[in-house]
């Protein structure tokens, strides 16, 4: 389908802002883990992310949307099982290079195209059965198993990946019922909830004043982030968005290879290429007619 080009553009500033608090995300995850786990950076992100879901709440007046959960239980799962894949993400930052992250980051689609049959009913076409297979050939020349070291953090990554097309999934029952404001609330308030045991068993303390300014960034971009990313699906296609969003691979390549002399490695490229042609040909599919 054809978009007008004012709708692309919109698009495009959308997955600009997106990019940019993914980037900014990374380099301040990797800052704070230098001082404390990955549990206590996810509970005080949750914690700034929880105050300024309450802010945008309280100022949006008496016509702001409840925050009263329409199905608990899909709540409670989908920002557990987020929880999971956020920690498997901030602590692949720690051991594989930002490209190979990404790289692998980017499988969540194709797990989506696996799982959703399992979660949803919809139905495995052999199209879909060559997005993974497709998928799966780009993960082997991004880890290169026996040719390159493959260890936990490409465990991590591709368990984060797994996680975020959990995620994706679940949040396809949630907005069917629930509003933006209060899916952010929800997961906010049960991240905060689930980190603090887990980041107080792992010795979590007052943070430094040199990290706050970190925090707070990681607070706002784990919000931004997602916001600009949904907002530019909300006015073009997935097709569209993809190839935008594909971008922030060669953009965290180079911040890697600036801030951390993290080489730039041809395979990874070329793994994330394959992955990339997997994604694209699973958005360019068949979409069920609209009612």
């Amino acid at each position: 389908m054809e978009h007008p080009p004012d709708q692309t553009l919109r698009a495009a500033l959308w997955i600009s802002g997106a990019i940019a608090s993914f980037l900014l995300m990374a380099v301040a995850g990797r800052v704070v883990q230098a001082e404390m786990s990955t549990f206590a950076l996810m509970f005080w992100r949750s914690l700034i992310g929880l105050g300024l879901v309450l802010a945008v709440w309280r100022a949006l007046g008496p016509g702001r949307p409840t925050l009263r959960p329409a199905s608990p239980r899909t709540h409670a799962l989908r920002h557990t099982v987020h929880f999971a894949g956020q920690n498997l993400w901030f602590w692949g930052l720690t051991v594989l290079p930002l490209a190979q992250l990404v790289a692998l980051e980017f499988t969540s689609p194709i797990w989506v195209v696996l799982l959703a049959p399992l979660l949803l009913g919809e139905r495995f076409t052999p199209r879909k059965l060559v997005v993974a297979l497709i998928g799966f050939c780009g993960i082997l020349i991004v880890a290169r198993p026996g040719l390159a070291p493959v260890g936990l953090g490409h465990a991590a990554a591709l368990g984060a990946a797994l996680c975020f097309a959990l995620n994706i999934l679940l949040t396809r029952r949630l907005m069917r019922d629930n509003s933006v404001l209060c899916v952010l609330f929800w997961m906010t308030l049960v991240q905060t909830g689930l980190a603090l045991p887990t980041g107080l068993a792992t010795g979590m303390g007052w943070p430094s004043a040199a990290l706050w300014p970190w925090l707070v960034a990681l607070g706002v971009t784990g919000l931004s982030a997602h916001y600009c990313l949904t907002s530019a699906l909300n006015v073009a296609s997935a097709s569209v968005v993809a190839p935008m969003e594909f971008l922030r691979l060669p953009l965290i390549a180079m911040l890697g290879m600036v801030l951390y002399a993290e080489p730039l490695d041809a395979f990874v490229f070329l793994g994330a290429a394959v992955i990339f042609a997997a994604n694209m040909l699973n958005a360019r599919g068949p979409r069920p007619a609209r009612v």
